[in-house]
């Protein structure tokens, strides 16, 4: 048994591919671009695991895709693979259509034609999970009800439209041509290994150096946040006992303000790396806010919760003060995504290959 995970080397799919290997012995093989976000050194513990498998490559090369299904027949497609920064959308919208909807689509139809050939007990429990966000759902109001699964969909960014037009593609393979899939929608990931250029580690990295820490317009825009390895186990809830065709929503019930979130990581790194130039809260910066900012969004996981018994085990409070002692214990891993040296490192092992 093996399962192809896609995106195997970003912030959460590399998380998932090392908690998955924490929790199991079933072999992955890990398909990633290694586009600016996809790092393999998140994957360093796994050199030499016979267990895990990684292959550099698109998710768009068709024969790629078809060539893993052949050669490893895995029970499962867990896809991870995404352009997930918003702000990178707004600049540049087409390599989030590209990755998010062609690349969506292209691994449904070589999951349709390898499920297609199998048969019996391999057929029956094949899935294809499709992990989504909450901001497909657009933005709700200050007293409006968390998203459910029947939320329709309202995306404001190219991002979120993208993603919701992969959502789409997902739901009707299922419902044209019975591909058993189901789907998850999360709400704001944090954690180890995250890219630092998402709210919490850049808080975390630009303290630490003593630089600006910037916040969009009034700071008061509101996210629901998920410790990345609760993710992971509710991925793993719904892999082995989602309902096909559904919708799970997995979330955090952690709703909090962006200028709270940066305040909190700025008390934790007063007491655990103080600063003698004095707070970090004097670094915050208020800048001008993106266009389209979503002002609120907000899972709400009874769903899973009530059919599949998953619930998050992380606090905000827990999970917040790992994923800081994690940046502070990791300043080399840090410092080569800055710097972009990973990038150096995956040119002169790939290129050859590639």
């Amino acid at each position: 048994m093996t399962i192809l995970v896609t995106g195997g080397a970003g912030f959460i799919g590399s998380n998932f591919v090392l908690d998955w290997l924490r929790q199991s012995d079933e072999p992955v093989v890990n398909l990633d671009a290694l586009t600016y976000a996809g790092n393999p050194e998140n994957l360093a513990s796994l050199d030499g695991d016979a267990r895990h498998t990684f292959v550099k490559g698109d998710i768009c090369d068709r024969a790629l895709v078809d060539q893993l299904l052949i050669t490893h027949q895995p029970r499962a497609i867990v896809h991870f693979a995404a352009e997930s920064h918003v702000d990178r959308s707004i600049s540049g919208p087409g390599a989030f259509m590209r990755t998010n909807v062609d690349g969506t689509f292209t691994l449904l139809e070589a999951a349709r034609a390898y499920w297609g050939a199998l048969d019996g007990e391999a057929k029956a429990g094949f899935r294809f999970h499709h992990v989504s966000t909450d901001e497909v759902y657009g933005s709700l109001k200050p007293t409006d009800p968390p998203f459910a699964e029947t939320n329709p969909y309202e995306p404001n960014s190219p991002y979120s439209a993208s993603k919701a037009a992969s959502d789409h593609l997902v739901r009707s393979w299922h419902h044209t041509y019975g591909l058993p899939v189901v789907t998850t929608n999360c709400s704001n990931n944090y954690g180890p290994y995250h890219f630092p250029e998402k709210l919490i580690p850049l808080m975390i990295v630009n303290a630490l150096a003593g630089k600006p820490l910037p916040v969009y317009g009034d700071g008061q825009q509101i996210r629901d946040w998920l410790y990345v390895t609760d993710h992971c186990s509710g991925i793993r809830a719904v892999l082995a006992g989602g309902k096909l065709g559904e919708t799970y929503n997995i979330g955090g019930w952690n709703e909090q303000a962006n200028i709270d979130i940066v305040k909190i990581v700025c008390k934790l790194l007063d007491g655990m790396r103080p600063d003698p130039a004095g707070p970090y809260e004097r670094l915050i910066t208020y800048v001008k806010d993106r266009p389209g900012h979503d002002r609120r969004y907000a899972i709400d996981a009874r769903k899973i919760e009530r059919e599949l018994g998953w619930r998050p085990a992380e606090t905000f409070e827990t999970g917040i003060r790992k994923t800081v002692q994690w940046y502070l214990d990791n300043p080399e891993w840090v410092a080569r995504v800055q710097s972009g040296a990973y990038r150096d490192w995956i040119s002169q092992q790939y290129t050859a290959a590639a």
